[in-house]
């Protein structure tokens, strides 16, 4: 009942937060969504016996955000400052797995959420599309595993994941896309393939990255945020890969078109 509850809430929230909530409301989320990211992040690195990180990487992410331009240039900055703090460690084999943690949590966590206003920016429709994606290919792929599941994908990582229900993940997401983006406006219909297809195998990767993070640390889940789903990071793993692969194939698809 828990899990019904929070699945409910959560989708709640996101419709309200893609479809009618003004800009200042959803930039806040997006920052919202990436300081718990990258705190659930902090603890995996830290479950890994690498330094947990910190302030740093958390502003370059921010930076990300509310500074896109201006990004890269405030995160070498930061960059420079971390690994000058890093000195400071008790073993120097920790500095060069505390820094580059550091900056890759700001970026595997913060980015994609910028992707996800300036796909707002340009849909609503299409943040939507980037969204359920997951969502659906992940509700095709729980039960056609389960049905007929044989052939397990990664059995290291997630042993639970068969390549059926890749397959049937990649054809729901296909369906999905060109009926939803077709409805929407959004151009032809192999356009709407492309980016339903390469989105959903960018979410999957997503899923089994944040999986492997995981298990590299002997940790079942990223957290305990969300009642009866874990952490806010296990039930966004995916979108954390889809948003911005679907940002730029949707650019360099309405350039070509």
């Amino acid at each position: 009942m828990r899990r019904l509850i929070t699945a409910l809430a959560l989708i709640v929230v996101a419709a309200y937060l893609i479809g009618w909530a003004p800009y200042p409301v959803f930039a806040g989320a997006a920052v919202l969504m990436g300081l718990l990211c990258y705190r659930e992040y902090a603890g995996l690195v830290a479950a890994h016996g690498i330094p947990r990180c910190g302030l740093l990487g958390l502003l370059a992410g921010v930076s990300i955000i509310f500074c896109p331009h201006e990004a890269l240039a405030i995160t070498s900055a930061l960059f420079v400052c971390a690994f000058v703090a890093a000195l400071r460690l008790h073993s120097l084999r920790d500095v060069l797995p505390a820094v580059a943690c550091e900056f890759l949590g700001s970026v595997y966590t913060f980015a994609p959420w910028r992707f996800s206003i300036d796909l707002r920016a340009e849909s609503r429709h299409l943040l939507f599309f980037a969204l359920a994606l997951n969502w659906i290919g992940d509700s095709a792929a729980y039960y056609a595993g389960r049905a007929f599941g044989k052939h397990r994908m990664a059995p290291v990582v997630s042993p639970k994941k068969t390549w059926e229900g890749a397959t049937a993940s990649i054809l729901a997401s296909l369906i999905f896309g060109i009926v939803y983006l077709h409805y929407s406006g959004y151009g032809r219909w192999w356009q709407a393939a492309i980016l339903a297809v390469i989105g959903n195998i960018a979410g999957q990767l997503g899923d089994l990255a944040e999986s492997a993070i995981k298990r590299g640390g002997g940790v079942k889940d990223s957290g305990s945020f969300l009642p009866g789903h874990g952490g806010m990071l296990d039930r966004v793993d995916s979108s954390l890969f889809t948003l911005p692969v679907v940002y730029l194939l949707n650019k360099v698809i309405l350039s070509i078109s």
